[in-house]
């Protein structure tokens, strides 16, 4: 029932769904929306608009649109309605490309090189780049920012063959350049394939603050190997994306047999 009497018209017999539920699912469908600038004026409908697209209580909007409001998305302003203030980023997963070559197609994106140096790289990463074990590694970190606004953290291991003259390029070339033009440009060969990995979890401290985020906030983990062409490692990447500020997208083709 709506607090102020009735069923809530999103409700039909037998929903059951409490007022929260249908708040959620409201939100989802914005939250998409906004997501894919289905608004390109930057202002969402008003509530009767919204309350008649969706065939709920007008709680039930302002309840999600408070959801969205929590997560950075929009705001209320007097007099315009609610506004997108938070923008997200598309990355495509179906092509192999840095994040900077993607994002430049968004805005200006800058590179901080927080660290890069040759270390002893962890077994676990030996093994991935198919290094012996306790040999070394380049080890780079940046922080990248598209428009002034933190988005990612790259922690990314290579190997000697390819990270070392990158090292050699300076700090200036590996703050303006994608990672993956320097590689294949060093290597005199193209990159040919990665295996990715993506996970949502809670980021760290440490994290959250570097990302310009909340305590508790919730990145996008992702874990990319990626070969040349001949099939050999050559960068190992961990990578911590704000999972407000980045959509992942691709096309899929059902497979079918026979």
């Amino acid at each position: 029932m709506d607090v102020h009497g009735g069923a809530d018209p999103a409700a039909g017999p037998g929903d059951g769904a409490t007022r929260a539920d249908r708040a959620r699912r409201v939100a989802h469908v914005l939250r998409g929306q906004v997501l894919r600038g289905a608004f390109p004026g930057g202002v969402l409908p008003d509530e009767r608009a919204l309350v008649a697209e969706f065939g709920t209580s007008r709680n039930s909007v302002r309840e999600a649109l408070g959801l969205l409001r929590d997560e950075g998305l929009v705001e209320r302003r007097r007099g315009v309605g609610t506004v997108i203030v938070g923008r997200a980023y598309e990355h495509p997963l179906g092509e192999l490309s840095g994040l900077a070559e993607v994002l430049q197609r968004h805005g200006t994106v800058v590179n901080e090189v927080r660290a890069a140096r040759t270390v002893r790289a962890p077994a676990s990463v030996t093994r991935r780049l198919e290094l012996p074990d306790g040999s070394g590694a380049v080890y780079l970190e940046r922080l990248r920012r598209v428009d002034g606004m933190p988005l990612s953290l790259d922690c990314t291991y290579l190997i000697p063959e390819v990270g070392e003259p990158l090292l050699a390029l300076g700090r200036e070339r590996l703050e303006s350049r994608d990672v993956f033009e320097l590689i294949e440009r060093v290597a005199g060969r193209p990159l040919g394939s990665a295996e990715v990995a993506v996970r949502a979890v809670v980021a760290d401290s440490a994290t959250c603050e570097v990302l310009g985020m909340a305590a508790g906030g919730a990145v996008l983990a992702v874990d990319r190997l990626t070969r040349l062409a001949d099939g050999r490692p050559a960068d190992l990447e961990f990578i911590h994306l704000r999972g407000d500020r980045l959509t992942l997208r691709a096309r899929l083709d059902r497979v079918r047999e026979g």
